[in-house]
């Protein structure tokens, strides 16, 4: 399609009188799109604090061989990352709930969830209370050192620490995903510098010093402590080598954990999503592998056996204090690992608070949770309610478990186990119940008969399941407590649900929930919009393909997107008064942007939100363009009028605003998603080669005869068109440019015809 200039300075075409007495400006906690890096840092903070209390919980259940155990979970771990990259790819707003509902339905979808919401809930605990460990355990070692008569009650202040971890990153959590991301990475960044230290330094102090290797597990011969057992001590079971092999697995399964904030954040990631997914599930991988496995062989390395129980719950300060060196060269290297310890355990804290908001984002959306929990924070846009009972909840596990890690290490496995199986389970399910081809699958798949078998997601589902099922038996803690937690928290969600539907609630189902801020006119202050941006105009939802294609070439980094809808408000004027916002964002505008939202989290780029309203749609788009100062307006093609008649009207309502010295482009996408270009406004005119031949031989022969250099074409035709103004103005020239132009229309459309017009 001819790009075309549009608009004219046409008394008879003056839009209605306006009414453009308000502007609401939607916003979403959701759509602030974050880095692969900052991903892999907040699931990291989960994930790799468990280096600092795994390997001893580990050791204390199953003895020496743990970190054998630990070795073979965190390379097992890639593989449970790989379950949750398929399933986030099919759901963007995925995660166990989602994929578990999907598969296997809406009931063993909560009970799946009420497991998982109980990993959620003992990660901060754990997390803050093993932090609250380092610290008091590296305070009355400096007041011993130092002969200061002064002791910290462990267990009690590790409480109250965590505590205090839990408040801080409630409040960062409170002021939005980006603020808390940030944190994570920066907590990394400082993890980084101490694992390169702690591990150029193990490798000095075994050169020199020499070192134990941790002892290969002898099935038959398993060290299992009297708790680690359950209700297997007394029986032949656990002297059989492949149950033994899973029940040591199964109390090693603590060092993998942040899988589901993976499905969480992946929301939240920006473009390209699936291959930042896939970058951020490496980097954790890495970092993971080598800090978690690392701590523990160098515990048994390092530490004496009869030492090492006194580092149970500080492993990594006791490495720290059996480097060689100076003791006063180890101390501060003992100070720098409590410091990094704190902060990553800390930063554990704050992808449990994560991970859970989001999980009851989604019940809440689906019609399980009451909607009063997903109400925007007024200045945030946050889901505190929400934040405030997951932080409520933390706050009394630790106060419930005084501070004592081991008891919520064992509590904390069910969770994790039972919703890593569920959801493995759920994708396998999904396999063969929607088996189009997807973005990306667990490796190891084979073809028998035309019929795909997924031998690689059988086998991570089958180990899942085994070692869910040790846990169940030898983890008395993990399996009273988690048993009545998810029971009751399912019934709580029964309960829930059948309320909303009793009072018909659940039509707010799948809705987002938007903070709205009513503005007197749209300013860069009121909408942070840079100018330049693109102006998409949408109205009905079900016709979104301009935005889908927008969406998919533009470079957010560079140019803003604004999602623009009109409120059309005929017979309504500005002397009835100042319309509400109820009158302008309504259930139609709110079901309208919830769709625009999964699309711009689909593709990872960042919006802008804006509700307008107005007499005439025409003239809502063009003035809402011009004061953000965009270069592109863009629309669906209208049903009711040609191309050429919809924008005509929009070059109309652009000349009606008065006199501009710049124009717009104008993009009008189809259903076949092809884009017809028009100009609004003042443009540099598309040139034939013709034409560009002519101005050139002109130029040529005024510099040679006597202008020389100083010429310059645009000289030329600034002349040429006054001397056509002049002309027009003339009653005895004007006929003869008139007849000409009609000569020249007559020979644009034979061009066109040819395809001769570019």
């Amino acid at each position: 399609m001819p790009a075309e200039r549009i608009g004219q300075n046409n008394p008879m075409s003056q839009p209605e009188k306006r009414t453009h007495s308000r502007v609401i400006v939607a916003t979403t906690a959701m759509l602030s799109f974050i880095s692969f890096w900052h991903a892999a840092a907040i699931v990291l903070n989960d994930l790799g604090s468990s280096a600092f209390y795994v390997g001893g919980i580990a050791e204390h259940a199953i003895g020496k061989s743990a970190p054998w155990f630990i070795l073979g979970v965190m390379l097992f771990s890639i593989a449970v990352r790989s379950v949750y990259i398929e399933s986030s790819t099919l759901f963007v707003r995925g995660g166990a709930y989602r994929v578990v509902k999907e598969a296997m339905g809406p009931t063993a979808a909560k009970a799946t969830v009420s497991a998982l919401i109980f990993d959620f809930l003992l990660t901060a605990p754990i997390s803050g209370v093993s932090a609250g460990h380092y610290l008091i355990g590296l305070f009355n070692e400096l007041a011993e050192f130092a002969k200061i008569p002064m002791t910290l009650p462990r267990d009690v202040g590790a409480a109250g620490f965590a505590i205090l971890v839990i408040l801080y990153f409630w409040r960062q959590n409170l002021l939005g995903i980006e603020e808390s991301s940030s944190k994570a990475l920066s907590i990394m960044k400082v993890a980084s510098v101490m694992l390169v230290a702690l591990l150029v330094w193990g490798f000095i102090t075994l050169m020199m010093r020499g070192g134990q290797l941790a002892p290969m597990p002898d099935l038959k011969k398993m060290a299992f402590s009297t708790e680690s057992l359950g209700w297997l001590k007394g029986t032949v079971l656990p002297a059989i080598p492949f149950i033994a092999l899973f029940i040591g697995f199964g109390h090693s399964i603590l060092a993998m954990s942040g899988e589901e904030t993976l499905a969480q954040v992946y929301r939240e990631i920006a473009h390209p999503k699936l291959k930042n997914l896939k970058r951020a599930a490496i980097a954790i991988f890495i970092f993971s592998l080598v800090l978690t496995s690392l701590v523990s062989f160098l515990g048994v390395a390092l530490i004496s056996d009869s030492d090492r129980p006194n580092y149970y719950d500080n492993l990594i300060g006791g490495i720290a204090m059996h480097l060689v060196g100076p003791f006063q060269l180890q101390l501060c290297f003992h100070i720098f690992v409590v410091i990094v310890g704190v902060l990553m355990l800390a930063g554990a804290c704050n992808t449990a608070i994560i991970g859970s908001n989001g999980v009851l984002n989604r019940l809440s959306e689906d019609g399980v949770l009451v909607d009063w929990f997903r109400k925007p924070h007024r200045e945030y846009g946050t889901t505190y309610r929400l934040l405030n009972m997951i932080v409520g909840l933390q706050i009394l596990i630790v106060i419930v478990s005084r501070g004592d890690v081991f008891i919520l290490g064992e509590a904390y496995a069910f969770g994790v186990i039972w919703s890593f199986a569920m959801n493995a389970l759920a994708t396998l399910i999904l396999r063969f119940k929607r088996p189009q081809e997807r973005e990306w699958k667990v490796p190891l798949n084979f073809r028998y008969r035309g019929t795909e078998i997924p031998v690689g997601l059988v086998l991570v589902t089958l180990t899942l399941f085994a070692t869910a099922i040790a846990n169940l038996f030898t983890k008395k803690v993990a399996t009273i407590s988690g048993v009545f937690f998810t029971a009751g928290l399912f019934a709580i969600l029964v309960f829930s649900e059948r309320i909303i539907a009793a009072k018909k609630l659940s039509e707010s189902k799948d809705l987002e929930k938007f903070l709205l801020e009513d503005k007197a006119s749209i300013t860069k202050e009121t909408t942070d919009v840079r100018p330049g941006n693109i102006l998409v105009a949408v109205r009905n939802y079900e016709t979104l393909y301009p935005l889908e294609k927008i969406l998919k070439k533009a470079n957010t980094r560079h140019q803003d997107i604004v999602v623009l809808t009109g409120r059309r408000m005929r017979g309504v004027h500005l002397d009835q008064g100042p319309l509400t916002s109820d009158q302008i964002f309504m259930n139609f505008e709110q079901k309208l942007f919830s769709i625009v939202v999964s699309m711009a989290e689909k593709e990872g780029k960042k919006i802008n939100m804006l509700v307008v309203p107005g007499n005439d749609i025409t003239d809502i788009i063009i003035r809402s363009a011009l004061q953000l100062k965009s270069s592109k307006v863009v629309a669906g093609v209208s049903n009711r009028m040609t191309m050429e008649e919809q924008a005509r009207r929009l070059g109309e309502a652009w000349e009606a605003t008065g006199p501009h010295a710049r124009g717009l482009t104008l993009e009008l996408i189809d259903r076949q998603m092809k884009s017809h270009f028009f100009d609004i406004g003042p443009h540099p005119p598309r040139l034939w080669p013709v034409d560009i031949g002519k101005l050139h031989d002109m130029w040529l022969k005024l510099t040679r005869e006597k202008f020389g250099a100083d010429l310059h074409h645009r000289d030329v035709v600034s002349v040429a068109l006054k001397r056509l103004e002049e002309d027009l103005t003339d009653p005895r020239k004007e006929k003869e440019v008139i007849e000409d132009f009609s000569q020249e229309l007559l020979s644009e459309e034979h061009k066109r015809e040819s395809g001769g017009r570019t």
